[in-house]
């Protein structure tokens, strides 16, 4: 197949660059290093020959001169040293690698499969819980990029550039491109994704705690992170709750229920702390492929900046792959770059504090961050701050922060809700006040862990403050500021805080572990400990490995399929906006003039003009050809969605337009030229 043998360049040539340029670092961690680099080139050589050729086989064609080209530089410039080969230690790391990595990457194959458009006996395609929201958002993206002018626009709001970063969508477009079906396009560089991110966690963890089984430890309180939502669950108890809901009962509302799980219930219990694989991970893409390259940065920053190993570990090389990395990351997810960035400012400050060599230290800092903002501010300015401060620059962020969306308006400004202040993140919904007690709020959301957190700070381990230094100064900013109108997704810092505290935990877990030996309740308060840790994880993993909705009927894929094949490639169609399920732009790729509030609202954006205008025609269709002049409408498209929101006539429709599609509900109207 033409899209796997295209990617095994990219990840041959990332291993081949990660070889030349770090040939100290020990194999399995150069092996996962090349295949994640393999992956950052191929979301983003590919992308960058789009803005002369499109996003075309053309371009992915093209994109080869560059990767040959780096692999060339590599060679140019790699250490003259002799390479770590394969040893015991590393043996027994893949060993315990797999013992974790291996069932956590079936999970997600089964994940994958089920919630990503699973094709039942009619033919109807159905998802899961979590990604039944999101998914068709990110549907739109991977095929609506097919071919697209760069930069592009919103494919269900044209005219406005796609600001939302969208390399991890575009790697699944390019699967699409050479060949793969829609569903395999986004399976497989899920998998792979998640993968590289179960492996990475797990070498990161051999590099930042101090034994063998804490790097397991670390990589299950990351993973399977969950709370203690389950006394929730069960009336603390367990039994009865009115004399109606048995044990039984309980955990069958769980696993049918929509988002009842100890992990995610909003209302009324305040339980937020989602698990990371099923509610983040499978459905969150973006997010996926920024933790996927988060890890690698992190990773080169605690062993390229780590006091007393850098030479051990390549010296200037690293320093600057890190900066390269880290540059690269803005457009595959925003947050990640801003968690690397307040990470390494956190580590800096305490490395000003404590280092023995402050200057040698800042000047390694200096060169790495110059070149990651270098090549990250184009990305910020271009996309992320257009649409997140109203193109207004560092004005519009002072704005945005200080004043009152009365003042803004006052001045003129269209209020954004993007960086605003907002203590305690969705503890205190808006800035309202706190629905739980400050301390309470997290121990009930994280756990156990959380609490053995805060005593594991209580001791003298420069190593763990060192770490903690970091997570502190990502902690801080999400505390305080809410990054984007969806308060909740602030959770995208605070889980790789969370990644970091983890090791954290593990090695003060594993030593109050050796200091209770001898202890003949120690295997009882072991198990107890597993149970109050990860019951909430698994019932939540348990829910979504069950979970079934039906998102396209065959029908809706029927009408898709139709639009695909006799429609052109960008053409526009006028659809309804309050459904999010909409076959035009989600699976056939095609442009509408407005998508729903669901994403757009959250995005930044105002679209009472476009529902104005989409309304007036739908209800008055003869009255309001102008509609379609104004948007640029090539075909007006009806279902059952459309029917009930607008009350259409289609015998208006067909004294106007002639009817090209009518099958299973779904009705289409080609619009003529002129």
């Amino acid at each position: 197949m033409a899209a796997v043998l295209y990617l095994a360049v990219f990840l041959a040539a990332g291993v081949f660059i990660i070889r030349c340029l770090l040939p100290r670092h020990p194999f399995l961690n150069r092996i996962w290093l090349g295949l994640s680099l393999g992956l950052l080139l191929m979301m983003w050589l590919p992308a960058l020959m789009a803005f002369a050729l499109r996003f075309s086989i053309a371009a992915h064609l093209a994109a080869l001169a560059p990767l040959a080209a780096l692999c060339f530089l590599s060679w140019l410039g790699r250490e003259q040293t002799k390479v770590r080969s394969w040893d015991a230690e590393e043996a027994r790391q893949l060993r315990q690698s797999l013992w974790v990595c291996v069932p956590l990457i079936l999970l997600s194959i089964w994940l994958q499969y089920t919630h990503v458009m699973r094709v039942d006996g009619s033919g109807n395609w159905n998802v899961g819980q979590s990604t039944y929201g999101d998914l068709p958002m990110h549907l739109s993206f991977i095929t609506g990029l097919r071919n697209a002018a760069f930069p592009p626009d919103y494919p269900f709001y044209p005219g406005h550039q796609l600001s939302y970063p969208f390399l991890a969508d575009s790697l699944s477009t390019s699967f699409l491109l050479l060949g793969c079906s829609l569903q395999a396009a986004v399976i497989l560089p899920s998998v792979l994704m998640m993968a590289l991110l179960y492996f990475g966690v797990m070498l990161l963890g051999r590099e930042m705690t101090a034994g063998k089984k804490t790097i397991a430890l670390a990589a299950l309180l990351f993973f399977l992170n969950g709370g203690l939502g389950f006394l929730y669950d069960f009336d603390l108890a367990g039994g009865y709750e009115d004399g109606q809901l048995t044990i039984l009962g309980r955990i069958e509302h769980i696993l049918t229920g929509y988002y009842t799980t100890p992990t995610n219930q909003p209302d009324p219990n305040n339980l937020r702390w989602s698990n990371l694989i099923c509610d983040l991970l499978v459905p969150q893409r973006t997010l996926l492929g920024g933790y996927c390259m988060l890890v690698p940065c992190l990773y080169l920053l605690f062993t390229a900046f780590t006091p007393g190993k850098q030479e051990e570990r390549g010296g200037l090389r690293p320093e600057l792959l890190l900066g390269v990395w880290g540059g690269a990351l803005p457009l595959i997810h925003t947050h990640s770059f801003l968690a690397l960035g307040l990470c390494s400012l956190g580590l800096l400050v305490y490395d000003m504090i404590f280092a023995e060599d402050r200057l040698g230290q800042l000047l390694r800092y200096l060169r790495y961050g110059v070149l990651a903002v270098a090549l990250a501010l184009p990305q910020l300015i271009c996309f992320t701050f257009a649409q997140s401060l109203n193109g207004r620059g560092i004005a519009g962020l002072f704005e945005q922060l200080f004043l009152s969306d009365r003042e803004l308006l006052a001045r003129g400004i269209q209020p954004s809700h993007f960086l605003q202040f907002q203590f305690n993140w969705v503890n205190n919904r808006s800035g309202r006040g706190l629905r739980d007690l400050y301390l309470w709020f997290y121990v009930k959301n994280i756990g156990l862990p959380f609490i053995a957190l805060l005593l594991a700070l209580l001791e003298k381990n420069r190593r763990h403050r060192r770490i903690f230094a970091g997570a502190f100064a990502i902690i801080l900013a999400a505390e305080l500021i809410r990054f984007q109108p969806n308060e909740y997704d602030n959770n995208k810092l605070f889980y790789v805080a969370w990644l970091l505290s983890c090791m954290i935990v593990a090695d003060w877990s594993a030593g109050l572990w050796r200091r209770l030996k001898g202890l003949r309740a120690r295997p009882v308060i072991a198990c107890g400990t597993a149970v109050a840790v990860f019951l909430s994880a698994g019932l939540t993993i348990w829910r979504e490995c069950v979970s079934d909705y039906q998102a396209f009927d065959r029908h809706a894929v029927a009408c898709a399929s139709f639009i695909e094949e006799n429609t052109e490639e960008h053409s526009v169609f006028l659809t309804g906006y309050q459904q999010h399920l909409n076959p035009v732009d989600s699976i056939a790729g095609r442009t509408v003039v407005c998508g729903p509030d669901l994403w757009l609202y959250w995005h930044g954006f105002d679209t009472t003009e476009a529902h104005q205008d989409i309304d007036s025609f739908y209800s008055d269709p003869q009255a309001h050809l102008d509609v379609l002049e104004k948007y640029g409408v090539d075909y007006i498209y009806v279902s059952s969605y459309e029917r009930y929101n607008f009350g259409i006539s289609t015998e208006v429709l067909d004294g106007l337009f002639d009817r090209v599609y009518d099958s299973g509900g779904y009705l289409i109207w080609a619009v003529p030229e002129g």
